[in-house]
């Protein structure tokens, strides 16, 4: 949310796929570069085909688009393009997932992923603090998470969590409750989607089973009157998507959005963009979605900011600034 001469609203960006920002551009300029052929015949035709019916006709793109990374230099590349973004859009701080077992079952070292998205994180430091979180694919074995985060062993140093996405019906989150007692005993925040397509149960899963400190999405928690009390009580951050939700029919059209009916339950809710080369908008346009498309209020909104840092996994003093400037944040004049 933008306005000339106007400050953006500070916000934490802590629902942000970094493979979902591989904008259909890049993907044939890394094609290019690394000689992979492609099933599309133009950047047009590419983007013509992100019309999805539900998560799975996105995540068969999502997954054939990523054979474009093959080295340390593109996970740079790709880092640095998102992070580059960020000031103009207000974004304070990002905690970016990443889904190495997609990588290294195509032959790419877990070191180069991981290295090469600190070499983007380091190179904007400057403009933007960021960390990593190690995503688990739930619809592959439970074993194959438990290699992959040992292979993330030697890079802990720059990895704060790990996470729980890809297709998530038929997938509980109880699933993976042996690696996430692991990551937790290294020391690793757990998070998990939960309840975007799977039903409130999977949250209240990955609550009781995971240990997570954030529920990424949890739209469907409404469902459950129990819960949503807990989540209420608990303060449970939830990192809603409203553009992603809109693109992968979970909810039927913006203005049916759960997330004002989230915020008068008093839920500790946050705005988030998902895989924005996607589903059509970064953070900025998910707060003026949030915003036109919803009729949230400044005051609102500002809350939805301020939520996005105490939700963040940053040192308090330091979330307790960043809130303050989301708190006495003025709109100018004119469209945001």
């Amino acid at each position: 949310m933008t306005t000339t001469g106007t400050p953006p609203l500070p916000k934490a960006e802590l629902h942000l796929h970094i493979e979902g920002t591989l904008e259909p551009e890049t993907v044939f300029a890394l094609a290019r570069r690394n000689d992979v052929a492609l099933p599309y015949a133009s950047v047009e035709d590419l983007r013509a085909r992100y019309e999805f019916t539900d998560l799975q006709s996105f995540l068969d793109i999502y997954y054939a688009n990523m054979a474009v990374l093959r080295t340390r230099e593109d996970f740079a590349e790709l880092a640095s393009a998102y992070l580059r973004r960020c000031p103009g859009q207000g974004v304070r701080h990002v905690e970016m997932f990443f889904d190495p077992q997609a990588h290294t079952a195509r032959g790419v070292p877990m070191a180069d992923v991981v290295g090469g998205l600190t070499d983007g994180i380091d190179a904007h430091a400057a403009d933007v603090s960021a960390g990593l979180i190690l995503c688990f694919l739930r619809d592959q074995p439970a074993a194959d998470a438990e290699a992959t985060l040992r292979a993330a062993e030697p890079y802990l140093d720059r990895i704060i969590g790990v996470g729980l996405d890809s297709a998530e019906v038929g997938h509980p989150p109880s699933k993976f409750t042996a690696v996430f007692d692991r990551a937790r005993a290294l020391g690793l925040k757990p998070v998990a989607h939960a309840g975007e397509e799977g039903p409130a149960s999977y949250v209240r899963e990955a609550l009781d089973e995971l240990g997570v400190l954030r529920v990424d999405h949890g739209i469907r928690s409404l469902e459950d009157d129990d819960l949503v009390a807990r989540l209420r009580r608990d303060r449970t951050p939830l990192t809603v998507c409203p553009l992603s939700n809109v693109r992968l029919g979970c909810v039927p059209g913006i203005g049916l959005h759960p997330l004002p009916e989230m915020l008068d339950a008093g839920l500790n809710v946050s705005v988030h963009s998902d895989d924005p080369a996607y589903f059509g908008g970064y953070a900025d346009t998910n707060y003026a979605a949030a915003r036109d498309g919803l009729g949230l209020t400044t005051d609102q909104l500002r809350t939805l900011a301020e939520n996005s840092f105490a939700a963040s996994f940053l040192d308090e003093a330091t979330k307790t600034m960043l809130a303050l400037r989301a708190r006495e944040w003025k709109p100018g004049p004119g469209p945001a």
